[in-house]
């Protein structure tokens, strides 16, 4: 039986984190776009002025019957570094910045526990990972959706073939 839940997280460019979910058995639907800013329905230009204060996030339907929550986080903080501050190499801004947003409030015990052994995994190192209530969400445009997968990248179940992100 199908127990669908949804979680918000970014951590850099969407592209990557999307194909990246995409391969998740147990995901069920990925769209990117963008959460945790100051205006509403801001578009991908705005957001790059950083002066929205959205992050790039990808919206992320799972059933947590198939795929638990740590699972998908152990994979999503395997995909980028969470003791940057509004950075994942070359791509520099706010939107950039490692962030969980969630929609069950039991979840928050979850994000905590993972964020725990992720700061141990670096050494006790700061993580800057923003985690909050999710608020609001807007799609990004339609060019942003599947955009790896679009260009050649295999989005498969299972897939472990290394993700390629570029602009």
């Amino acid at each position: 039986m199908e127990q669908t839940k949804k979680i918000l997280i970014g951590g850099g460019c969407f592209w990557k984190h999307e194909l990246n979910m995409q391969r998740l058995i147990g995901v069920i639907h990925t769209e990117v776009g963008y959460s945790g800013g100051i205006i509403d329905h801001p578009c991908y230009k705005l957001i790059c002025t950083g002066q929205t204060n959205h992050a790039e996030v990808v919206l992320v339907h799972y059933d947590q019957s198939i795929l638990k929550l740590e699972d998908l986080l152990y994979s999503f903080f395997n995909q980028h570094d969470p003791t940057q501050l509004n950075r994942q190499g070359l791509d520099v801004g706010t939107q950039y910045r490692s962030c969980v947003f969630y929609y069950d409030d039991d979840d928050l015990q979850v994000i905590q526990k993972v964020l725990e052994e992720v700061k141990s995994f670096n050494n006790d190192e700061t993580i800057h990972t923003q985690v909050a209530k999710a608020q609001n969400y807007w799609k990004a445009e339609e060019i942003h959706q599947r955009y790896l997968q679009k260009a050649g990248q295999s989005a498969d179940k299972g897939c472990e073939d290394i993700i390629m992100c570029y602009n």
